[in-house]
């Protein structure tokens, strides 16, 4: 809920963009407000909202940088005012990392590593699959994105296709929108791969659900890689294949929710 709320104030609440930042603002304040607490009901006694005093808690008891956050909520800004980034560093720097590598380092440490030598390892294995399932999820949301105003392909990668000014409901720019995607599907791909070479970093416990994350997203890459209508039909991995993707001896680990997403 920590993550999930400031995302949905910006891409599902009916609000102005000044109250969408208004919202936030006061979000980060809770949290600073939270931080500075030393137990969840001292926190709630300060006015912070219930999600974000137990994400505080865990923030410090798992000793997760507080910057981390901060860098999530000032992605979230961008998304208020949306502006083109110029190329995939520009991206991945100003917008990805807080969007989705540092959810990956709160989650690497809850999970926790094989060992304490291996903790470097999992935090980059997950930097690198943060990266990988936001450019997919770009990829899959493209006209929706261009709905909110947003334009999440990196603009040398679409001018190199001859596209100045991206419209997916131009007919003209379909196929080089497509070898857009089919570039940045690529990259996706080879971030997939190099945070699959660190898996054994993590703790066994979690690494199923790691394995899971991988497989299925992987497969969403590469459907919508070679997708001809991934510009106005939302592409899905279906269930069969979830499950195809998944170690059988571990089913049981995955709640259905994420089966049937």
């Amino acid at each position: 809920a920590a993550v999930r709320y400031p995302d949905e104030i910006v891409d599902t609440f009916p609000l102005a963009a000044p109250e969408r930042l208004r919202l936030l603002d006061e979000w980060e304040k809770c949290y600073e407000v939270g931080l500075a607490t030393e137990s969840i009901a001292e926190a709630l006694r300060c006015g912070v909202p219930p999600f974000l005093a137990g994400f505080t808690k865990v923030v410090r008891e798992r000793g997760i940088p507080e910057e981390h956050y901060r860098s999530f909520l000032a992605a979230m800004r961008r998304d208020v005012h949306p502006r083109p980034f110029a190329t995939l560093a520009d991206l991945i720097e100003d917008y990805v990392y807080g969007s989705a590598v540092v959810v990956g380092y709160f989650l690497t440490h809850v999970y926790g590593a094989q060992t304490p030598a291996t903790f470097g390892h999992a935090l980059t294995s997950a930097h690198d699959l943060g990266i990988a399932l936001q450019l997919t999820n770009f990829l899959r949301d493209v006209g929706e994105d261009q709905r909110r105003g947003r334009v999440y392909l990196p603009m040398d990668i679409l001018r190199a296709e001859g596209i100045a000014a991206p419209d997916v409901n131009d007919e003209r720019q379909h196929a080089a929108l497509a070898r857009a995607q089919q570039r940045l599907a690529a990259v996706a791909a080879d971030y997939y791969a190099r945070a699959q070479s660190r898996v054994d970093a993590f703790a066994p416990d979690c690494r199923p659900a790691i394995q899971a994350c991988i497989n299925v997203y992987g497969r969403l890459n590469e459907r919508l890689a070679h997708s001809t209508n991934a510009l106005h039909q939302r592409a899905s991995v279906p269930l069969r294949e979830k499950l195809q993707a998944l170690p059988p001896s571990k089913l049981w680990r995955i709640p259905l929710a994420y089966l049937l997403r």
